[in-house]
């Protein structure tokens, strides 16, 4: 008998339910590993034929479970100096500030990631420069000048100790 179970995709509170098998677990397994794995390497890792890993890689895709295939760079052979994580607290949470603010972070290439917080700061930037003066000039030019911005807090990264981790893949019905 197959087991199946279901994954809860929460977004805005609403829950979606995907159901996933063994099978889709151990494709999903496998491409965090390697995304480039093509269904003939999907289908040697998983006793599946390579059809049906691709049918399946499908409907994982059309989901939204696989949401992209990206390369991993590397930072300094880009020349990317330093990464920094910066702790942001607003003045005011206006829907208009708070608008103006969300299209700083998506109009801006150094600002890798960012997230909204619960707690005592609003948002968490995760931001690569090239040099401290670059990262000045965000900080001072950008950052601080958005009038919705109380104060900012920097945490320089000084070695990545894990990086590149994968999701956990549920094996068991989360409603139990």
């Amino acid at each position: 008998m197959k087991k199946r179970m279901i994954v809860r995709d929460f977004c805005n509170g609403v829950g979606v339910m995907i159901s996933l098998d063994d099978f889709d677990r151990r494709i999903l397994s496998a491409l965090q590993q390697d995304g480039r794995l093509t269904s003939q390497q999907l289908a040697e890792r998983t006793a599946l034929s390579a059809s049906q890993c691709g049918r399946r890689r499908q409907r994982l895709e059309e989901l939204g479970v696989i949401k992209a295939y990206r390369a991993s760079l590397s930072q300094r052979k880009l020349g990317i100096g330093i990464m920094v994580f910066i702790d942001v607290t607003l003045t005011t949470h206006s829907q208009g500030d708070i608008s103006s603010f969300i299209r700083l972070i998506e109009t801006n290439k150094n600002i890798l990631e960012a997230a909204k917080l619960t707690g005592g700061v609003d948002f968490l930037l995760k931001v690569v420069a090239r040099d401290l003066d670059q990262f000045n000039d965000l900080i001072s030019n950008q950052l601080l000048p958005h009038p919705a911005v109380a104060r900012v807090q920097s945490h320089i990264v000084l070695e990545w100790l894990k990086e590149g981790g994968e999701f956990p893949i549920p094996d068991n019905d989360p409603a139990k």
